[in-house]
């Protein structure tokens, strides 16, 4: 499939291009930075240097101090040490955690595992919007919880959680908090100094920076147990040398999604309420996730009648790349776990779009997509066994 077959992108929350100040950051960093940076010449200094700078970038962010920002391969990686580091450095009568149903599938599925090896995991329940109840979160709390975890705001219908508030329950009962925020920084404002998480996931790729690389905070006092072991390199938690262009590329997206933050959301929303606005005008199609509380540049439909992967491809052939699912769980042909947690049919979860604007679109674009949308859900309503019934 060429790049010129789906000339409008529309599928931002799967990951954003790569901003060209970015991938200049990152070309320094490929031609000048030859040393390792662990090494103890002028050349692995430069490159320490350049990891030092990005870490503090990326501390910027979300209001953290640098060393307690540690880089990994990605928010996948970065969820899957806070989960197991969490679990695995806590005393030994801790073995229950909290864990929300609309996880990202790296906490979901980490969760999981963790049952395996004998954790027992308390799977919290949400409403339509794909919401926790605060009061059925603290009451799932125990004596024993070793640790929560409930995303800042969802990857599939943007749904933005309480997270302070989840959170300040945590820290007043001493148990551990963790949030994916792999969505939400530089989309809101994330500041820990205000939200006590102990530990937070990142993504480059998802704020106009590489792919491969993303951070976990892990709050000063936060024990966590390593899951890669080597060298000891990023404070003994994840060994092995590390992507400097990557991870200077990722503190270069950092610092100018802190700067451009309310100028892209501003943008975002205001692109998202044209697509919103458009589709209300159509039969048979559903908003998913909550009407206020939500990312600024998602929108997730449920289109009575059609197939979501029919859906995305018609839409493709027709220049406008949007998603279906989650990204990082759209490949197996089954029903997504959030949108049946939020109490939608398996008919349902199959017949559900994601539309994810990014800062380069344009109200033109949405213009074009709408007319792209009506034309290809009348098409397919036609042929589809599923508007037959």
């Amino acid at each position: 499939m060429t790049a010129e077959k789906s000339a409008v992108y529309l599928d931002n929350a799967a990951t954003t291009p790569l901003d060209e100040r970015v991938l200049g950051a990152m070309l320094e960093g490929l031609r000048g930075l030859r040393g390792n940076p662990s090494a103890l010449h002028a050349p692995g200094a430069d490159a320490r240097e350049a990891i030092e700078e990005a870490r503090e970038g990326v501390a910027a962010l979300i209001g953290a101090s640098p060393e307690e920002v540690v880089f990994t391969s990605g928010g996948t990686e970065a969820d899957n040490l806070a989960l197991f580091g969490l679990a695995r450095s806590a005393p030994s009568h801790k073995r229950h955690a909290v864990i929300s149903r609309v996880e990202h599938p790296a906490v979901r599925e980490a969760g999981r595992r963790l049952e395996a090896e004998g954790f027992e995991v308390t799977w919290l329940g949400v409403d339509g919007y794909g919401l926790v109840d605060p009061g059925a979160f603290e009451a799932a709390l125990r004596e024993d919880t070793a640790f929560a975890a409930v995303i800042w705001a969802s990857d599939e219908v943007g749904s933005v959680q309480p997270v302070g508030e989840l959170a300040a329950a945590c820290a007043e009962r001493g148990v551990r908090f963790h949030a994916d925020a792999v969505q939400a920084a530089g989309r809101l404002p994330v500041d820990v100094g205000e939200v006590p998480v102990s530990t937070l996931a990142l993504s480059a790729h998802k704020l106009y920076g590489p792919q491969g690389v993303g951070a976990l905070y892990v709050r000063e006092g936060a024990e966590l147990s390593p899951l890669v072991l080597g060298a000891g390199q990023e404070r003994g938690l994840r060994s092995g040398t590390e992507n400097v262009a990557a991870i200077a590329g990722f503190g270069v997206a950092a610092r100018l999604a802190a700067g451009e933050l309310e100028e892209r959301a501003r943008h975002e929303r205001a692109l998202r309420d044209r697509i919103l606005a458009g589709v209300r005008e159509m039969e048979g199609i559903r908003v998913n996730g909550h009407p206020r509380e939500r990312l600024p540049n998602n929108v997730h439909l449920t289109v009575e009648g059609v197939e979501a992967e029919g859906l995305v491809l018609f839409l493709d052939a027709l220049g406008y790349a949007v998603g279906s699912g989650a990204s990082c769980s759209s490949g197996g042909h089954k029903a997504s776990p959030v949108l049946l947690a939020m109490g939608l049919g398996e008919r349902e979860a199959f017949s559900s779009i994601r539309v994810s604007v990014g800062k380069d679109n344009t109200p033109e674009e949405i213009d074009g997509f709408l007319a792209a949308f009506r034309q290809a859900v009348g098409r397919l309503r036609e042929l589809s066994p599923l508007q037959a019934g």
